[in-house]
């Protein structure tokens, strides 16, 4: 598979979920921020302006790429499983039906779901290795925003709708049907007490969560709800390292965690001929490699990916599942419901175990070492699907960035070919015709991802997210 790198450097910029993240994360880097600060800025903001997706209360992953050293570090903060304490089992959980597609989908949520948070160590760990500014600074733009609260984008309330079952339960109806009804495209999301969570962040730094005052609180309120989480859970939680996989496409490499869902191996996995291919003989190929195994999950996640002046990158992902409806009093926060996310549920899990996860931050490296693209996406066990067709865009068809995250895309479940407005008609009759069921939506759809990545042509959010992409200027 031979591709011909494409020269022009990655400008520096930051590429989000919500306009108001990315001003998070430009705002950091405009003050000479690193990529890592500037990550973590805006992952803190997506902790109030995208609470429908995450929060302070999920956990994550982060890709870093070192331009002096051409080093790539994977951090693992996900969620661990509770009951290391010993002293609590857990209570049943809450089933909630999702509509999804017009088909439903059992979910658990409630105390019984949750499991120990890793957002603020997370965020604590990249600041610690790759930051420069001081960690109030980073803090200081999601203060803002939770003083004021922020407009939810349209896309943002489509995926409430979705999802209202689980966030709007209980005391999350306050938050996101205030006067009865579902928080519309443009109404202000406001958490009451946020403001005051993240005030103690900035003073006090992430250990907040897990060994102060915060942390019995979360104990607290999380048994209360029925759930085994205790403050051994906590106090020992820690950011893991994790190994590094590789893929190459061409004269590329792809550089990233080993995800649940495979990512890597799925792009190992592509044909060396694809460039030649047709377009329609491509998509045979594609649709093999992707082929998903019942795994139709819709997950809410968010990413950020940062490039700064000096080349080096940082792309974090983070999810609260649906979350739990299980909110610290006062504070505005919603803890994660990853134990009540089916498909995250293995053999292996026991107390103290860290969860396995689709998320797969990323970032590719051309022929001469340098950074040709960083990205991540939400959306379960389609991130493997949104990442995958956005890099064929950018590294074989040459397309700019923003142009290969807005394309038409296609995910595979089982036999069926599960496509987006707009894919052309050619490669669906040879998706057909190759014995795959073709089923077409009828609009654009988050269930397709939500891929926002800085790279060639710019940087760039998902539209199916409205997600947005800023370069510092």
């Amino acid at each position: 598979m031979e591709l011909s790198p494409r020269p022009t450097r990655v400008a520096a910029g930051v590429a989000a979920n919500h306009p108001a993240t990315a001003e998070a994360g430009l705002r950091i880097l405009r003050a000479g921020g690193t990529a890592a600060d500037a990550a973590v800025a805006a992952v803190l903001a997506t902790c109030v302006a995208e609470t429908i997706y995450t929060g302070l209360g999920g956990g994550g992953f982060a890709t870093y790429f070192d331009a002096a050293s051409g080093s790539v570090t994977c951090l693992d903060f996900f969620v661990s499983v509770p009951g290391t304490d010993g002293d609590r089992q857990a209570g049943p959980m809450i089933a909630v039906d999702v509509f999804f597609g017009g088909m439903p989908q059992v979910y658990s949520i409630g105390g019984a779901s949750v499991a120990v948070p890793g957002v603020p160590a997370g965020c604590g760990e990249v600041h610690r290795r790759w930051g420069r500014l001081p960690w109030a600074d980073l803090v200081e733009p999601a203060l803002g925003l939770a003083r004021t609260g922020v407009a939810l984008p349209p896309a943002h309330a489509r995926t409430l709708g979705s999802c209202a079952p689980a966030l709007a339960h209980g005391e999350g109806a306050a938050f996101y049907a205030p006067r009865g009804n579902l928080l519309q495209g443009g109404d202000l999301l406001f958490h009451p007490g946020l403001a005051s969570a993240l005030e103690g962040l900035a003073a006090e730094g992430p250990a907040l969560f897990y060994t102060g005052s915060i942390a019995s609180l979360i104990v607290d309120t999380v048994r209360a709800g029925g759930g085994a989480l205790g403050p051994i859970d906590l106090a020992a939680y820690r950011v893991l390292e994790t190994p590094v996989d590789h893929a190459t496409l061409g004269s590329y490499r792809v550089r990233a965690r080993h995800d649940l869902n495979r990512t890597v191996d799925t792009i190992a996995a592509l044909p060396r001929g694809l460039p030649d291919q047709s377009r329609p003989a491509r998509a045979v190929a594609l649709a093999a490699a992707l082929r998903d195994r019942g795994r139709q999950k819709i997950g809410d996640t968010t990413n950020v990916s940062v490039v700064d002046t000096e080349g080096n990158a940082c792309v974090i992902t983070t999810t609260m599942g649906l979350g739990a409806a299980v909110w610290l009093p006062g504070l505005g926060i919603n803890m994660n419901s990853m134990l009540g996310e089916g498909e995250l549920i293995t053999d292996d899990l026991s107390p103290g175990v860290r969860m396995s996860s689709n998320m797969c931050p990323l970032v590719v490296i051309d022929a001469a070492g340098e950074l040709a693209v960083a990205a991540g996406s939400a959306g379960a066990s389609r991130i493997r699907t949104a990442l995958v067709h956005t890099l064929l865009g950018v590294l074989v068809d040459g397309v700019d960035t923003p142009d290969a995250i807005a394309r038409p895309r296609f995910h595979v479940v089982d036999d069926t070919v599960h496509a987006e407005p707009g894919c052309p008609g050619d490669e669906l009759a040879a998706l057909s015709e190759a014995g795959w069921i073709v089923n077409q939506w009828p609009d654009v759809d988050h269930y397709f991802g939500g891929v926002t990545a800085v790279g060639a042509g710019g940087a760039a959010g998902d539209p199916r997210r409205d997600g947005v992409g800023l370069l510092l200027t």
